[in-house]
């Protein structure tokens, strides 16, 4: 049996086992360590004996064990109700059918800080391990670990339970799963620092998460429009770097490399979710993604409708990031002035002006109207805020020439 095999499996239970758990047992943490035990035991012992005819039901009594055998270390009561349960074993994965949305729910709670629901996912829902969460993140394991543990307390301090949220807390809590899972695909899409640009797995794994989410809540427009998105985006990722791992920017990429598959699949969910009613943040989004994805060449790319919904997506959720999009979408499709006027604003933001990309975008426009000197300047600029390498060599080639 392959590792790869192992992984497979491990990817696919590893929820369900720690939902069951966690309708038993009910603390995050414990459980958690109680699954990493099964999956220790199934990584000795499956590729020796093969793996099991039912593995959700073999992990989840390895683990069932594991949470007895600490029990029995702890009091006699305790030792008492764990052994009751444990007569009762859930071990056949019954009600399983939303447990990565109760995963999702859990690890997204209001009372955690955005860094933390994230890391939750990937660990409780994606199955990731804490090295491999760290190196997404550029961080040593051992902080990983630390907010790990952090969120496990403030979890159970905010007596956080395995259950669906209300009807009232719905909405909000959809929309911060929803934005985990946007930003696990961008890290992954677009690695903020270090040596690569793509990181395929974490992107990989954010769509894998999103169509589990879109399964659960199929009616979900925004759902459906996050999913798109990132489909329609990482349809893109074959053609970003060249074999030397430098960017190559969208101008300039062999669309015949682009994954049709996904462009197909994602103009597909658009299609049927726009017409439904309420278009939010995430449809535009996608909807942009897919007029980019339709055109044949760079050349034939229909600005002026992307610069038409960039508009609309500043309505609803404006930002930074969707203004210094707009810009250049308006510079495109009507007069770099134009969107070199719509930066001005951000040059005042204190967190924007440390962010390389204002200055890259800046450049990019300045160079399009004829001011080289002026977009020299900015890409110096750039080149040095970034921390990214693939992005630093590139806007330094950009400098050369």
């Amino acid at each position: 049996m392959t590792g790869q095999v192992l992984d497979d499996v491990w990817r696919r239970e590893a929820p369900h086992v720690l939902g069951a758990l966690l309708r038993r047992y009910g603390d995050l943490g414990d459980c958690e360590e109680a699954l990493q035990d099964a999956a220790e035991a199934a990584a000795a012992q499956w590729p020796v004996d093969g793996v099991p005819d039912a593995p959700r039901s073999w992990l989840i009594t390895v683990a069932s064990r594991r949470l007895i055998d600490r029990a029995r270390a702890d009091s006699a009561r305790a030792r008492r109700e764990t052994l009751d349960a444990a007569r009762r074993p859930d071990a056949t994965g019954e009600e399983t059918t939303d447990d990565t949305l109760r995963l999702f729910f859990l690890c997204c709670h209001p009372a955690l800080t955005r860094p933390s629901q994230v890391a939750l996912c990937l660990r409780s829902v994606a199955g990731l391990g804490v090295e491999q969460i760290a190196a997404a993140y550029l961080v040593p394991a051992r902080t990983m670990t630390q907010r790990l543990t952090r969120a496990r307390t403030v979890l159970r301090q905010a007596g956080a339970r395995f259950v669906m949220p209300s009807e009232e807390e719905l909405p909000d809590r959809v929309a911060a799963v929803i934005d985990v899972c946007h930003l696990v695909f961008t890290e992954g899409y677009t690695r903020t620092s270090g040596e690569a640009l793509v990181d395929v797995v974490l992107a990989e794994e954010a769509i894998r998460l999103v169509r589990q989410l879109h399964a659960a809540l199929p009616d979900h427009a925004e759902v459906a429009g996050a999913l798109a998105l990132m489909l329609l985006t990482h349809a893109r990722s074959p053609a970003r770097v060249d074999t030397a791992g430098d960017l190559v920017p969208l101008a300039e990429q062999d669309r015949s490399r682009w994954r049709r598959d996904l462009i197909a699949e994602g103009v597909d969910l658009l299609e049927r979710t726009l017409p439904r009613g309420h278009v939010g943040r995430f449809q535009l989004q996608a909807a942009i993604a897919a007029v980019h994805a339709e055109a044949a060449t760079y050349a034939e790319t229909d600005w002026l409708q992307i610069s038409v919904l960039y508009d609309m997506l500043s309505r609803v959720a404006p930002g930074p990031a969707v203004t210094l999009n707009h810009a250049v979408a308006v510079a495109m499709a009507h007069d770099p002035a134009a969107g070199l006027a719509m930066l001005e604003p951000l040059l005042d933001d204190p967190a924007m002006k440390r962010h390389h990309r204002l200055y890259a975008v800046r450049g990019h426009l300045l160079d399009l109207a004829g001011d080289g000197a002026g977009a020299t300047e900015q890409y110096r600029i750039a080149a040095r805020l970034t921390a990214s390498r693939p992005e630093q060599r590139y806007l330094n080639r950009k400098l050369a020439r």
